[in-house]
């Protein structure tokens, strides 16, 4: 296990360490080495994947949802959590028509590593199903089209205000400026005060103009396509994570 961390709780369930600070869970660790997207990647992990705050470690936790869990969802989880390492941003992914234990194609591995994910991280991903248990605790769920939003939102009603198309939350967050959303921003959790910018945002839906054409919401499915089209995916998703990461700092201060 890596070396000591001074102020965490730690507490051993079925052969599983938590390891929190009282404020939630930080991460888990089992036998084998760390849970992340699904699958179990060696212990010690990178230092830009996990690591401590300045102001101490918390949590937010963020799932991203596609079709089979092995393109668009694990790339965009991938990325959020590695550009918020520093926050203790906890991404994970699933489909909802996934079939459990498939891997991220290659394409969609380099263009992880491309965006300086850690190699062992896409390569140790494993696709797991939707369901409804999986949407009980994240504080945001990002959908990669208009379909997976909704049938996320019939799976769990009471995450309407909390789901987005990953280019929605773009497009919403363009239209709300930097005060509105640290204005929204109240509660004493990161996720409490990312409940109240989340609430901002999805108060400018009606408000902003959708797009001329609602694909624009959608990033486009890559899968059994060309190179061309997996940059094209990775193009539209890209600034949906730059978007998100934006609204998360500024929540979490």
């Amino acid at each position: 296990m890596p070396g000591p961390r001074c102020g965490l709780l730690v507490r051993r369930v079925a052969g599983v360490v938590d390891e929190s600070d009282g404020r939630g869970l930080v991460a888990k660790l089992g036998r084998r080495g760390l849970i992340l997207h699904g699958a179990t990647v060696p212990a010690r992990p990178s230092a830009s994947v996990l690591r401590p705050t300045p102001k101490g470690l918390f949590v937010i936790r963020i799932l991203t949802v596609c079709t089979g869990n092995i393109c668009r969802s694990p790339l965009a989880a991938l990325l959020l959590a590695h550009r918020m390492a520093d926050i203790g941003v906890e991404a994970t992914s699933a489909g909802i028509r996934a079939r459990g234990g498939d891997r991220m194609p290659v394409e969609a591995v380099e263009l992880a590593l491309a965006e300086g994910v850690p190699t062992d991280l896409p390569n140790a991903h494993a696709a797991r199903y939707l369901t409804e248990a999986l949407l009980q605790d994240p504080d945001l769920v990002l959908a990669m089209d208009r379909d997976h939003r909704r049938a996320i939102v019939e799976l769990a009603p009471g995450k309407l205000r909390a789901t987005f198309t990953i280019r929605e939350f773009e497009r919403l967050a363009a239209a709300t400026s930097d005060d509105a959303i640290r204005a929204g921003a109240t509660g004493d959790s990161p996720a409490e005060r990312l409940r109240g910018a989340l609430a901002v945002l999805a108060g400018q839906r009606g408000l902003v103009l959708p797009p001329a054409d609602p694909a624009d919401d959608d990033v486009v499915d890559p899968y059994g396509r060309s190179r061309e089209t997996y940059a094209r995916s990775g193009a539209q998703l890209t600034p949906g994570v730059a978007a998100v990461e934006r609204v998360v700092r500024l929540a979490v201060g």
